[in-house]
């Protein structure tokens, strides 16, 4: 038996009541069991033969042996809409990263660790899982399951330009051949396929905003004007540029206000692709749609961008900047000849949106002021009510939602909840649903992972607790997680340093003793935007952090079948005094939850490591005090005071955790060096 193998026969052990009952054959299992006879399904797998079925059909008439089926928008978003989640359709998983590939006798998904359980409780046995997330691996499987010469079929509008190259990379030379299908083949076949949004577009309030939508537009303009290789024209795909630029909000996309859109701004001209029939007339005039001259927006239907960038093509001498981020290759290949193409990672528009301006960062420090009481209060209601044995994943991960929205400019959740108890903890990014739902108690530890969209800014905090007595190993974990989350809030670094080169600070305590975690560090974070804002971040193709910036803090650990931990704080970017250097940022925490006490062994925290945790506990508790008090909760408030009294220093080690000014030392030579590029 291989070790995967092992690892998902104990889980269902811990997970159905014990290694014989999940070795019967899968009967009660919350997971597939394929090799069973019959095979066993969940209630939560779908049936997917019919729909699998009619792909076929299609994909035999337009001569192709494969198609492949990406997880993800025209728009290259994270999070899309319904009606563009076909791998959800055709295969029932529904995680936020997969890519589904079908044959004529296949069908395969592969995804990452995050997903590996969720991916056998809900596909059925039509599919395979591939424990991968690689183009290579999907390539290498391409190759062996279709013969030479044959054609591989894609939608060239869910393909990002180096995703599209990455795969003609590795099939070309094989030879298996791609062909470009812009009509989107599950499309075809998803009778039932949610309806377009039809909700208007709203403006953001001018009292939460600085720079007007003439402004951003203006300051655009002048970069492209900047830059030596002279483009006029820059292409907008990714949703929350447009909606950025214009300071506009939708609802197309759930848990994240943005809409349909692309933006062709050029030196003199603003071409805005929008269903029309959603902006009002009080919109038109705010967006001057009524002229045709520099500051005006000329309003096209969504749908017509293709055919007016080629129009714009024509013209003699334009160029066009576009940032192979979120650029689809449908628009991408028609920019040619290749003197008439301008490329960067990202636009000028997301890298400036990246840095808050004074007010975007004031409301969205204002934001997280008013979440922290709604986390707070989950966090007193769990501790009254757990005890009882009543309450559920579902019903904590219903409760703090309810709490935010009683918030001041609250628009509901900036992502689905993870309420995660137990085991199920150990899966980093699940969420609860009916069939999956443990009930809490005071011997397992539980995470949540929750986040608000609020008119003047996003949220996202993850806490970790323990109702009961923790083990020894449980604090030692979670004390180290936090560790990682004070190296780096604590940080100071010349301004321009990239996240990469900081990242493993928030993994060091847990290095020392042979432990680790699978996800990423942290990410940027918007006002009313997505809850993952790039580029800002701690990975490689994320850019400099610089004065201004929002990111999330988020190191953990997971034992699988056992628990999970979490740490998440939001951060800004501020400037710090030096002794000697100008120029020196450090990471200002705008998240203010305290930690669990019972889980935080101080005798292996560092005496720099406690001081920044006692200053942290008295920000909290200047900042959530008044708003307390204001809002009438006196039970909350002599909560957050007893959970933020100062730790003693009478129990801190300084032999565990060294100042993370010595590792930077190790680090600044490539910090320096990024920073000259």
């Amino acid at each position: 038996m291989s070790w995967s193998s092992w690892i998902l026969l104990v889980y269902l052990g811990v997970l159905t009541g014990g290694p014989n009952r999940a070795l019967a054959e899968g009967t009660g299992s919350t997971e597939r069991n394929c090799s069973a006879d019959p095979p066993y399904l969940p209630p939560t797998a779908v049936n997917t033969t019919q729909r699998l079925a009619a792909l076929r059909d299609v994909m035999k008439a337009q001569n192709i042996s494969a198609y492949i089926i990406p997880g993800t928008d025209a728009h290259l978003s994270e999070y899309i809409a319904p009606r563009d989640a076909r791998v959800a359709f055709m295969s029932g998983f529904t995680g936020s990263a997969g890519t589904a590939v079908v044959t004529a006798t296949k069908a395969t998904l592969w995804t990452d660790s995050r997903y590996w359980v969720q991916a056998e409780r809900q596909m059925d046995c039509n599919w395979e899982l591939e424990k991968d997330v690689s183009i290579r691996s999907i390539t290498d499987w391409l190759i062996q399951e279709v013969p030479e010469e044959k054609q591989i079929g894609f939608d060239p509008y869910v393909f990002s330009v180096k995703t599209f190259s990455a795969y003609n990379a590795n099939l070309s030379p094989a030879p298996r051949m791609l062909k470009s299908l812009p009509v989107n083949l599950v499309d075809k076949v998803w009778a039932n396929r949610p309806a377009e949004p039809s909700d208007n577009l709203v403006r953001l309030p001018d009292n939460i905003i600085e720079r007007t939508w003439l402004q951003k537009v203006e300051y655009i303009r002048s970069i492209m004007r900047e830059n030596p290789y002279k483009p006029t024209a820059v292409l907008l795909s990714a949703l929350d540029e447009t909606a950025w630029l214009f300071n506009l909000r939708g609802n197309d996309i759930p848990y994240n206000p943005f809409f349909y859109s692309y933006t062709l701004l050029t030196l003199d001209e603003i071409w805005l692709f929008v269903h029309t029939a959603r902006v009002p007339d009080d919109l038109r005039t705010y967006l001057n749609a009524t002229c045709y001259v520099a500051d005006c927006v000329q309003l096209m239907e969504y749908g017509q961008e293709l055919n007016q960038l080629t129009n714009y093509l024509t013209r003699p001498s334009t160029r066009v900047w576009v940032g192979t981020e979120y650029t689809n290759q449908a628009l991408y290949e028609l920019i040619v000849p290749e003197d008439k193409l301008m490329t960067t990672d990202y636009s000028p528009v997301l890298t400036t949106k990246a840095v808050k301006d004074a007010t975007e960062q004031r409301v969205l420090r204002e934001a997280h002021v008013r979440d922290a009481v709604a986390v707070m209060q989950l966090l007193v209601w769990l501790e009254k009510n757990v005890p009882a044995g009543k309450e559920t994943e579902m019903t904590a991960a219903d409760y703090v939602n309810e709490c935010r929205s009683k918030q001041k400019f609250s628009k509901g959740p900036s992502f689905e909840t993870i309420s995660a108890s137990g085991p199920n903890a150990a899966l980093a990014h699940y969420s609860p649903s009916s069939d999956t739902a443990r009930v809490l108690t005071v011997d397992e530890m539980y995470l949540v992972d929750s986040g608000g969209q609020y008119l003047d800014g996003t949220t996202d905090i993850t806490r970790t607790v323990h109702w009961g007595t923790p083990t020894d190993f449980q604090r030692e974990a979670y004390t180290r997680v936090l560790m990682g989350n004070i190296e780096i809030s604590r940080n100071i670094f010349p301004d321009g340093t990239r996240g990469i080169n900081m990242e493993m600070l928030g993994r060091r305590a847990l290095w020392e003793v042979g432990l680790n975690y699978g996800h990423g560090t942290g990410h940027g974070v918007g006002n009313y935007f997505g809850v993952h804002e790039w580029p800002v971040g701690f990975q490689s193709n994320n850019i400099p952090f610089r004065e201004g910036m929002f990111t999330s803090i988020e190191p953990g650990y997971y034992k699988e079948n056992d628990f999970g931990i979490r740490i998440e704080d939001v951060a800004m970017l501020a400037p710090v005094k030096t002794a000697y250097g100008n120029n020196f940022l450090t990471f200002d925490i705008v998240s203010l939850v305290p930690y669990d006490r019972k889980l935080i062994d101080t005798s292996i925290l560092s005496p720099q490591q406690l001081d920044w945790l006692n200053r942290y506990y008295q920000t909290v508790r200047d900042k959530m005090g008044p708003e307390l008090k204001s809002q009438g909760l006196e039970e909350v408030y002599d909560w957050m005071v007893k959970n933020t009294e100062p730790f003693t220093t009478t129990q801190s080690s300084a032999t565990v955790a060294c100042s993370s000014f010595s590792l930077l030392l190790t680090l600044l030579p490539t910090a320096l060096l990024h920073h000259l590029l």
